[in-house]
């Protein structure tokens, strides 16, 4: 377990150990937006104890932290959703304390968050001027002016987005830049971008950095936070962390390491993000054939053995989450044969599949693994209740038992095992989805981005648990975008391409070269 919260904290009741606090004292000339030694408490739970952040004009500052630093209370204090303890709070030199959003968007703040709300039956152009339409001068809504601000808006944002297209059905990263588009239009300051590149492509990140480059050389403050230590060095000028509530350090970027932001994120250095053990593979568990749904992935075969770790790779939208959800049964296929230990598993049958001895964690933990409105505990017993009630009984000690066993295994951080699953951290809501399928003692687990939007020292606890279970003889088949995790935990690599196993590459000679060559060629590599 790492040096970090997770170490100062009881899994099950969250008393905090004191932490020692550097706190920045400058206030130059150019700060947009100044936060010092704020606090926020929820009752007796310490969100924030003290938080510091100063946003310059014309700069791009990164902020940064495991999960549960305090990041997000920070944004919420800015955006107005929740009013500070105590601290000092300046914009543009003037103290402020926003009691609403609408009192931090007048000021000038906005943030575009990781997935945006938008009127869907809207256009692009209606959504921007939503609540705020000009008016000609008989009173009606001046359709044309609006248009044609958005349109100037698109130009200097370098981007081709039609204004009179309905929003429905846009990409998150073109709903993203309508949303940085209203900023600009309400004449913002300052931009907050709170995990904006979770779920984009390549591409798509490329076009969002270009954005705030500009908003940046526009003379806005821009504010962006990732967990992703490879965007933060690509687009940011300054960098500060965050760890246990608390302001650790700023430094401009050029002046850093990832080494160096990791040892102070966690409390200590971190060497191992990927703990691979190399472990005797034994005989095949799960052996996948013929696998083929028209038109999403067709004739997938592959097999995983006994403390062997398969990685599935590929681009967005390659197919691998839907081989996973068909071998699993969530969803049908039309041809191709699931056998698990030999025995053929009945296609399209959730219950089916984990009596066979698959599990698969999904890649949505808010949506399709947790009940986010239910306690940590309910949700680590959800899939064995059955097997733990007795003559048809089940209690709540039966349940909690059960439930803090794995809870304390996977050291899951929360303050009792009733607390509800949606104030988690989305690295521990990660933990008690894991928690709740290693509780039915699987031969396989199907894991679907591991650690999509989780901090580094979580990442590593995740790498090491799925190591150990390796070690322990269960078969892993791992699905993830990240290339460095791919290399690092994988014994053997099959990359997809438009819904085909191009390329299955051995640990050793597994590059991120072959790789992506595999994932980008129609024409299939092998090694």
């Amino acid at each position: 377990m790492l040096d970090s919260v997770a170490d100062q904290i009881d899994p099950l009741n969250g008393e905090d150990a004191p932490v020692a606090v550097e706190v920045e004292n400058r206030s130059p000339a150019d700060a947009a937006l100044e936060l010092h030694r704020v606090v926020k408490s929820f009752g007796p739970v310490v969100a924030l104890r003290s938080g510091s952040l100063t946003l310059r004009s014309g700069s791009i500052h990164a902020l940064i932290g495991e999960n549960g630093a305090g990041k997000s209370t920070l944004v919420k204090i800015m955006a107005g959703l929740y009013r500070r303890d105590s601290g000092e709070f300046r914009l543009h030199g003037d103290d402020v304390d926003f009691t609403s959003t609408a009192q931090s968007k007048a000021a000038g703040i906005a943030v575009i968050y990781q997935e945006p709300t938008l009127f869907p039956d809207l256009s692009v152009t209606e959504n921007i001027f939503m609540g705020r339409q000009p008016t000609s001068r008989i009173g009606r809504i001046d359709r044309k002016s609006m248009r044609q601000e958005v349109e100037q808006i698109f130009r200097r944002l370098g981007v081709s987005l039609d204004p009179d297209r309905i929003t429905e059905g846009l990409s998150i990263a073109d709903q993203q830049i309508i949303e940085i588009a209203k900023a600009i239009s309400l004449d913002a300051s300052v931009l907050i971008m709170d995990e904006p590149t979770a779920a984009l492509s390549g591409v798509e990140v490329e076009r969002l950095f270009a954005v705030a480059r500009s908003l940046r050389d526009e003379g806005r403050a821009v504010l962006f936070i990732s967990h992703r230590f490879d965007e933060v060095f690509a687009l940011c000028d300054t960098v500060t962390v965050m760890r246990d509530g608390a302001y650790i350090s700023t430094t401009p970027i050029a002046e850093t390491t990832v080494d160096e932001l990791v040892r102070q994120m966690v409390g200590r250095d971190v060497t191992e993000l990927f703990p691979k053990q190399t472990v005797p593979v034994g005989g095949p568990l799960l052996e996948v054939t013929g696998l083929t749904s028209p038109g999403i992935f067709h004739d997938i075969s592959f097999t995983v053995r006994a403390g062997e770790i398969v990685a599935l790779a590929g681009l967005v939208g390659a197919g691998r989450s839907e081989v996973a959800r068909a071998v699993f049964g969530v969803d049908a296929y039309r041809e191709g044969e699931v056998r698990m230990l030999g025995e053929t598993v009945p296609r399209h049958n959730p219950t089916h599949a984990m009596r066979a001895g698959l599990a698969l964690v999904p890649e949505d933990r808010r949506k399709q693994g947790l009940v986010i409105e239910s306690g940590v505990g309910s949700n680590i017993t959800m899939a064995i209740r059955s097997r733990l009630a007795k003559f048809g009984l089940l209690t709540t000690g039966m349940e909690n038992r059960a439930a803090k066993e794995w809870a304390s295994r996977l050291e899951v951080k929360a303050h009792a095992l009733d607390t509800v699953s949606s104030t988690l951290s989305g690295g521990n809501q990660q933990k008690v989805v894991l928690a709740k399928w290693l509780a039915t003692n699987p031969r396989v687990l199907i894991i679907d981005e591991p650690t999509r939007g989780i901090d580094v020292g979580t990442k590593a606890e995740v790498h090491r648990l799925l190591s150990q279970l390796a070690g322990e003889g269960m078969g892993i088949l791992m699905i993830s975008s990240e290339l460095p995790e791919v290399l690092g935990m994988a014994d053997r690599v099959l990359v997809m391409r438009e819904g085909r196993i191009t390329a299955e590459i051995d640990r050793a000679e597994a590059t991120s070269e072959n790789v992506m060559f595999a994932a980008t060629h129609a024409t299939e590599l092998h090694s």
